[in-house]
């Protein structure tokens, strides 16, 4: 009996717990919800929920599709960065639902759990844009089975009302740039590490900024804040 119950928890078989939550790590019941959402105690995962306001969901917009691609890259840039400062980032999305539990998602793994921890424990004291970060750790562990395969094939006929994520595409180059970027900051900070513990050194130095763009746009006042 044990064993079936574990072959069958957070699937659509388990009546106890809720599917959506397990997979997706979001549920539009909400508390409501006639099964548990079991939120986990560690995971390399991070859920930091709605955060990412998409201009094109207002009916007042009249951005072109080049100017939302480059609204989005700025944000993608910025909260990667951000996040990295937490650990190295393995994976990180954001949805384009427009349903209330989905919209403006952001969702990173962490290559370890530690680093997760840190990340929530730091973000819920932290401000985007002027608005106050809600981050928790996140069951989701497998992207691929929280994602829309009928939405990837543009098949979907729920459109941003749909239960599984809609993911919202980052432009490939600059996510090459920043993970690339990632890499050689963790092979940097390593080195000093190394250093350091052979004696050849007084310090390991801090966290080293992820990336080097040249973008146009001012980094003069950031979009984060700390909550008092």
């Amino acid at each position: 009996m044990a064993d079936y119950l574990a072959s069958i928890y957070g699937t659509e078989k388990d009546k106890v717990n809720c599917s959506f939550y397990f997979k997706i790590g979001a549920c539009r019941h909400g508390d409501r919800c006639s099964r548990k959402h079991v939120k986990p105690t560690y995971s390399q995962t991070v859920l930091v929920a709605n955060v990412y306001q998409n201009p094109a969901h207002l009916a007042t917009c009249t951005m072109t599709e080049e100017q939302l691609q480059e609204h989005f890259d700025l944000f993608w840039e910025d909260i990667f960065i951000e996040l990295a400062k937490y650990g190295e980032v393995e994976e990180m999305n954001v949805c384009d639902n427009v349903g209330d539990h989905l919209v403006g998602n952001v969702y990173v793994r962490y290559k370890f759990e530690d680093d997760a921890q840190k990340a929530v424990d730091s973000l819920n004291n932290r401000f985007y844009a002027g608005r106050p970060l809600y981050a928790e750790l996140s069951p989701v562990t497998d992207f691929r089975e929280a994602c829309c395969r009928q939405y990837e094939n543009a098949e979907c006929t729920r459109g941003g009302f749909c239960n599984f994520m809609h993911l919202k595409m980052v432009s490939r180059e600059l996510r090459k740039e920043l993970y690339e970027g990632q890499r050689k900051s963790v092979r940097v900070l390593q080195r000093e590490k190394d250093r350091v513990g052979n004696g050849d050194g007084d310090n390991p130095g801090g966290r080293r900024r992820v990336g080097s763009r040249s973008r146009s746009r001012s980094r003069e006042r950031s979009p984060y804040g700390r909550r008092r």
